[in-house]
């Protein structure tokens, strides 16, 4: 069996995700949205490793490049997975639950895989630009954008959460005007 290869993304995206409160506020944003939470830690990771910001076209590449994956094979295990949350009658409850905890250690592979690819798509050497925040939200905006999406005040807070955690250098004041800024 193949190993997942090291890469700073997954790693960075593992430890923002779990922190406290940004796992929520990132599943409420997919729930609002139908987007790729993936795509958005990717956006929050190039401005925080100093490989700056997006443009229109390169966002435009980076859906291209796991929308298909996202679609057809992260959303539905997800799907499958969600459904047997709280037993699958007639199955034996015992039964559907380690089902359920096996399709999300293949859904969470599966996210993994989706996260090679996005660092696949742009390449860039990590650097201090003294813009990493700004350049993160930037990303955020341009990834909304592409999606059609008017940012709402609750979503503005939802992505503070995020970025708080993402830049604890950052004060709570800044977060909030960059956030005003989408």
């Amino acid at each position: 069996m193949t190993e997942f290869p090291d890469h700073p993304f997954w790693d960075y995206s593992l430890k923002v995700y779990m922190s406290d409160g940004v796992g929520a506020a990132c599943l409420a944003l997919q729930e609002a949205h139908q987007l790729d939470v993936n795509v958005v830690l990717f956006c929050i990771w190039l401005g925080a490793s100093g490989r700056g910001a997006l443009t229109d076209s390169e966002m435009a590449e980076v859906t291209r490049a796991v929308g298909a994956w996202h679609d057809s094979v992260v959303r539905p295990l997800r799907a499958v997975r969600m459904r047997m949350k709280g037993g699958m009658p007639p199955s034996p409850d015992a039964l559907a639950d380690s089902l359920r905890r096996r399709i999300q250690k293949i859904e969470i592979d599966c996210e993994h895989t989706e996260q090679l690819m996005l660092a696949a798509v742009v390449e860039r050497n990590a650097g201090a630009s003294g813009t990493e925040a700004a350049d993160a939200v930037a990303n955020i905006g341009c990834y909304f954008r592409a999606l059609g999406i008017s940012v709402s005040d609750e979503d503005r807070n939802h992505l503070g959460v995020v970025l708080r955690v993402a830049f604890p250098e950052a004060s709570s004041s800044e977060i909030d005007i960059l956030c005003a800024e989408l």
